[in-house]
């Protein structure tokens, strides 16, 4: 590409890839596309970018195309890749001026520089880091700021490689330039601060975003450019200047106005110290232990005494107790039990943590924490006033602990309670004495204080466990304060359920429960919105290990109305989503003692579905409650088919972009309906049209698939075999071809329960997949897995359907070129040999009636093979023959005469209708109603009245003697 004149035309094409006109628009992102591989391309985009007199949304398109070219063609192994001599002269003119005039174009080109140096950088191009050097000392402002913005970038994303080899060369770099970084960082953060102190807010801005980019630079070269930092002076020297450095940052913000742009710099430069420190004990816990005291002791003074006071932000508070928390929780700081296994600098840093952490010191932090920091707010009373729902959501839910401030301190008092349950748990109980029986409800300070002090008890209940009586404390204080019905009194109501959620799973006798049940229906009754949730959001009733439902039962009418009326109420997603987490769990629990209560909530569910369209998660929700909801109905939830079938429709359609959130549940949901299904109907038979498509994903969702077309089978095998057998076959033809192992399986699994269903016409319909079989068998299948289903597949169609099985034989023979005989031959030793694959013994059992079902026979082949096939047949006898200890005879434990409804305890699900078919079915099945000691017995009786005496007793002598004599005695009285 001629730079002269491609210039003008790229340009002009640039300007079209800009358009709004989408007629304009597509051309041009076509014809760039073409471009994309043409050499002198990106020398043509460089010039366009860095021409400052065009269209800032042409130079910035610019810059996004060339940035883009660098990932897919700048490496050497690229396919088009640029040309060395295009890639020198690209570099050289990235780097020949720094005075982009656009924020946003300045970062993305400090970006694509970042990723050519990660590729060349040193190797290829020596001269960027000494030009980046030279360019941040310039006195113009642009061009230091843009030079300094591109050695952050630089910096960052060499910090980033990982291979050893790039490791090593970026430990090379941080030695060689870390002394000039560190002048360059106090450079800027004495000016900045001469600046505040001079009163000049502009001025101090400027240098104020030097300072944080030349910090970010540190914090890369510190954390990821040494090995072993601690030896390094400079480092270290570093490390103990950012206490000051933070100090006189803080004292700054005093001067600030908050509304000021600078504060807001400000604040952010002052986390990016605190980040310096968190990063650098998290890769060097070892070369922070001189940094422990020190850190320690900013951290909590600014925190947890009046130093902090007027001067420290939410953000800053978060940060110091991170710090706090990882110094505590850190491994490498804790000895082993064996004091003789821990490392000189693990003991030296439990030494100084220890030190520390004395009693008056943990005693303040402590009680800092619960009667400070756990103390609900103004503007949190206001919120549960006007909006109780978004109150409890945010609080149950929040951010992550590591930036919300109420989180953090309650991980950072877990944490400590844990390392020093001895020393704070009297600290604690001695709170919780102080605020014996109810409070003033007039008094809020000493509401607010009771809740964070129970808050506390529930957070340590595993460490308090055995110093509390809860089941006591529950029976004489906590309950009646649940009583206390005043408006003023919820915050304390709320507290108590929740503490009660928090030790029910540590300490709560099963006696109580009742007591509990009672008054969490009557904190529902009163509409107590928060307090209920609370409770919700930490336990649930009906999850816990010694629920009982008889002790459910009492309440379960009122509790699920009741809950029913709350789903109702509230109205964020969030919420209804939980409280049908809890409608789920109880019709999970009580099963089919819910079907006279649920009228209203299927009754409902149609209205919620249709009001989530837009909130895929409360959809998941109604999902799993409908799966629990047909599971309790059993095969009443027919019932619910106007509803519950286009819902199964739309989840599993992979053509509706819902599946995404819904196929999971939607799959599981499908399966239970299948499971509980009475009969087949046209609408449930339509829905599986929606399987061809999931078979095709190969997703982690195919065991759910199987389990589906499973189900249909024992459903309705004609009628659905009739409809879909050979799409179908056809689906697991393509599926085995790349499949893994156990997927495999589960595909032969299907087609053995076809056979067993219908042995009849169940070969033909899967007749493309049986030959594939067949010869697995012959070629011996070295997956025993494979090769026991492989074998179950054929015994099925040689016992059940012998005319089908003579035709395969045939087919096979001429496929291979070989005499019939000869496969089965074959057949038979791979079968005798392979039996211990098979492990089920059902199917061992099967294996014995099919190879028997081949006599009598004069064929000298099956009579070559008669050894073997009484050996399987003796070991058939050895897996279902039991005796009877009172006769002394032997009896088929495998036999089945009638069907029995199975009687379930109260702990055992009842058996579903798909249970009950296959119990139908197994009546049906020969190895449940063929006594195998009778058909042995037929068989050889048979075979010896073809061959006459002599004959079946020269076969006979083939067979081992000890064989026969285990034989004989499996056939006395016969």
């Amino acid at each position: 590409m001629d730079l002269n004149s491609a210039s003008t035309i790229v340009l002009q094409v640039l300007t079209q890839a800009t358009s709004q006109d989408t007629a304009v628009l597509k051309p041009a992102e076509e014809q760039l596309k073409q471009w994309e591989t043409q050499p002198g391309f990106y020398s043509v985009l460089l010039n366009i970018f860095t021409n400052h007199t065009l269209d800032v949304n042409v130079r910035w398109l610019a810059v996004l195309y060339f940035k883009n070219g660098i990932d897919r063609y700048w490496r050497r192994v690229a396919p088009h890749a640029l040309s060395e001599e295009e890639k020198t002269t690209l570099r050289a003119g990235l780097i020949t001026n720094f005075n982009e005039p656009v924020n946003q174009i300045a970062t993305q080109i400090s970006v694509l520089i970042a990723k050519v140096a990660r590729v060349d950088c040193p190797r290829q191009w020596p001269e960027l880091i000494p030009t980046l050097l030279e360019s941040v000392k310039v006195q113009d402002d642009l061009r230091q700021h843009r030079a300094l913005l591109t050695f952050y970038h630089v910096t960052k994303t060499l910090a980033s490689k990982r291979l050893a080899a790039d490791r090593k060369l970026f430990y090379d770099l941080a030695s060689g330039i870390y002394s000039f970084a560190c002048s360059l960082w106090n450079h800027h953060t004495d000016t900045f601060l001469q600046q505040v102190c001079a009163g000049n807010e502009a001025a101090a801005t400027n240098s104020l975003e030097r300072t944080l980019l030349s910090l970010k630079v540190l914090r890369k070269l510190t954390v990821h450019g040494f090995v072993e930092p601690h030896w390094s002076v400079e480092v270290m020297g570093f490390l103990h200047a950012v206490f000051e450095r933070l100090k006189q940052f803080l004292e700054c913000s005093r001067s600030i106005r908050a509304e000021n742009v600078c504060r807001d710099r400000l604040e952010k430069t002052i986390i990016l110290f605190t980040k310096v420190l968190l990063d650098f004990l998290d890769q060097h816990p070892f070369s922070f232990t001189p940094l422990i005291q020190r850190s320690l002791e900013f951290a909590v003074s600014y925190v947890f005494t009046e130093a902090g006071e007027g001067i420290v932000f939410e953000r800053f508070i978060v940060q110091c107790m991170n710090l706090i928390k990882m110094i505590v929780k850190n491994y490498a700081y804790k000895p082993s039990k064996n004091i003789e296994d821990s490392s000189p600098e693990t003991l030296e840093a439990h030494k100084i943590k220890t030190a520390f952490f004395t009693y008056p010191t943990l005693m303040e932090i402590c009680r800092r924490l619960v009667t400070h920091y756990f103390l609900l707010t103004k503007e949190e009373l206001t919120m549960w006033e006007e909006d109780p729902e978004s109150f409890t959501v945010e609080e149950t839910g929040g951010d992550s602990w590591k930036y919300s401030l109420r989180p953090c301190t309650e991980v950072l008092f877990i944490d400590i309670f844990h390392e020093y349950n001895q020393t704070l748990t009297p600290v604690l109980l001695e709170m919780v004495r102080g605020l014996q029986g109810s409070t003033n409800v007039e008094d809020t300070s000493a509401i607010l204080i009771k809740d964070a002090v129970y808050n506390a008890v529930g957070l340590a209940a595993y460490e308090l466990f055995d110093s509390v009586d809860f089941d006591q404390w529950f029976k004489n204080q906590l309950l009646a304060e649940l009583q206390v019905s005043h408006n003023r009194y919820k915050p304390i109501r709320r507290r108590v359920i929740w503490l009660i959620g928090q030790w029910i799973s540590v300490k709560f006798k099963s006696d109580l429960r009742p007591m509990l049940y009672e008054a969490i229906r009557n904190l529902l009754q009163d509409q107590d919105l928060v307090s209920v949730l609370f409770f919700l959001n930490d336990y649930l009733p009906v999850d816990d290990f010694e629920f009982r439902t008889d002790q459910f039962l009492p309440y379960l009418e009122s509790m699920f109305t009741l809950l029913f009326q709350l789903l109702q109420e509230v109205t964020q997603c969030d919420t209804k989503m939980h409280v049908l987490h809890v409608l789920s769990c109880v019709i999970e629990r009580v099963n089919m003692q819910i079907r006279p209560y649920v009228g209203c909530l299927v009754q409902y569910l149609p209205l919620l579905w249709k009001q989530s369209e837009e909130h895929n998660m409360l959809r998941c929700a109604i999902l799993t409650t409908l799966i629990h909801l047909v599971q309790g109905l059993g095969t009443d939830s027919k019932n619910l088919y106007p509803f519950l079938l286009p819902v199964i429709q739309l989840s599993t359609d992979v053509s509706q972009p819902p599946h995404v959130y819904l196929l999971e549940d939607g799959l599981e949901l499908w399966l239970v309906t299948l499971e509980n299904s009475p009969c087949l109907t046209p609408e449930l038979l339509r829905i599986f049209q929606n399987m061809s498509a999931l078979l095709e994903l190969s997703s982690e969702n195919l065991k759910n698939c199987f389990k589906i077309i499973n189900a249909y089978i024992f459903l309705s095998s004609s009628e659905f075999l009739q409809t879909y057998a050979a799409d179908l076959c056809r689906s697991f033809c393509e599926l085995l071809e790349d499949i893994t192992t156990e997927g495999q399986v589960q595909v032969l699994k299907v087609v053995e329960n076809v056979l067993k269903v219908n042995p009849i016409l169940g070969p033909q319909m899967f007749q493309p997949l049986l030959p594939s079989i067949l010869k697995g068998i012959l070629d011996g299948e070295r997956y025993p897995v494979v090769m026991s289903t492989y074998l179950g597949i054929v015994g099925r169609v040689l016992l059940q359907n012998a005319s089908f099985f003579s035709l395969l034989l045939r087919q096979m023979a001429c496929e291979l070129g070989q005499e019939l005989d000869q496969i089965l031959s074959n057949m038979i030793e791979m079968w005798v040999d392979r039996m211990d694959n098979i492990t089920q013994p059902e199917r061992r059992k099967l294996s014995a009636l099919a190879l028997l079902s081949l006599l009598p026979s004069l064929n000298s082949v099956i009579q070559d093979k008669f050894c073997g096939i009484i050996n399987i047949s003796v070991e058939g006898l050895h897996d279902v023959m039991t005796e009877d200890s009172e006769t002394g005879t032997y009896k088929d434990c495998m036999l089945m005469s009638h069907f029995e409804e199975p009687i379930t305890t109260e702990d055992e699900e009842p058996p579903t209708e798909q249970d009950k078919r296959k119990k139908m079915l197994a009546l049906k099945d020969p190895v449940h109603t063929v006594s195998l000691q009778q058909f042995v017995y037929e068989k050889l009786k048979a075979q010896q009245e073809i061959l006459g005496e002599q004959g079946f007793q020269a076969l006979m002598e083939t067979v081992d003697t000890e064989i026969v004599a285990q034989l004989q005695e499996f056939l006395q009285g016969f």
